[in-house]
């Protein structure tokens, strides 16, 4: 068994070597962290928001959100709680079938805060995705029921309930409020 010290300075091969961990580890900066837990609020935005997202994106083949998916590119390998990748950038096998490794930043990122969180954490690597080619990050704060949005050139923050959600263009169909997004935790 292999025991991996939070914080420990290693590289990405010898992170990528190491096997894998629950909860989840991160390599982000030259550093392994540990993703925290998720909580209840957490866990409904993140499985009603990704099952909507679906609902638009599978039936016409434009892409598919996956949860907790290990995405390694430009030196890092991390798991947003929500990635978004459009058809052509889902990797294949031999057989046509989905590949177990995510070489390529994801077109729409999504983070949904826990209490115990660093949102500057979050943040940098959301900023790194966007440099990566990410189209567009949410970071999802249940807390204070605010959404923010990062694009390539700005960030807007989004907190009443007719608030209508940005979303990539190739996800156009969908149209989401915030106050659709929040409803979620009251069923």
């Amino acid at each position: 068994m292999v025991t991996v010290i939070e914080n420990k300075t290693v590289s990405l091969e010898d992170f990528l070597e190491l096997p894998e961990t629950k909860p989840a580890q991160e390599f982000f900066d030259n550093k392994i962290t540990t993703k925290p837990m998720p909580q209840g609020k957490h866990s409904i935005i993140q499985v009603e928001l990704a099952t909507t997202i679906n609902s638009i994106l599978k039936p016409k083949k434009i892409g598919f959100a996956f949860t907790e998916l290990r995405c390694t590119f430009g030196g890092k390998s991390i798991i947003p709680d929500i990635v978004v990748l459009t058809y052509e950038h889902i990797p294949r096998d031999e057989n046509g079938d989905i590949g177990n490794v995510v070489n390529v930043a994801p077109d729409w990122m999504i983070e949904i805060l826990s209490p115990e969180q660093s949102q500057s954490l979050i943040i940098k690597k959301i900023l790194r995705c966007l440099e990566e080619g990410c189209q567009l990050a949410w970071i999802i704060d249940p807390e204070q029921k605010t959404i923010f949005a990062y694009f390539p050139d700005k960030v807007k923050a989004f907190d009443v309930n007719d608030d209508v959600l940005p979303v990539p263009n190739f996800v156009s169909d969908l149209s989401l409020t915030l106050g659709e997004v929040f409803g979620w935790l009251n069923f």
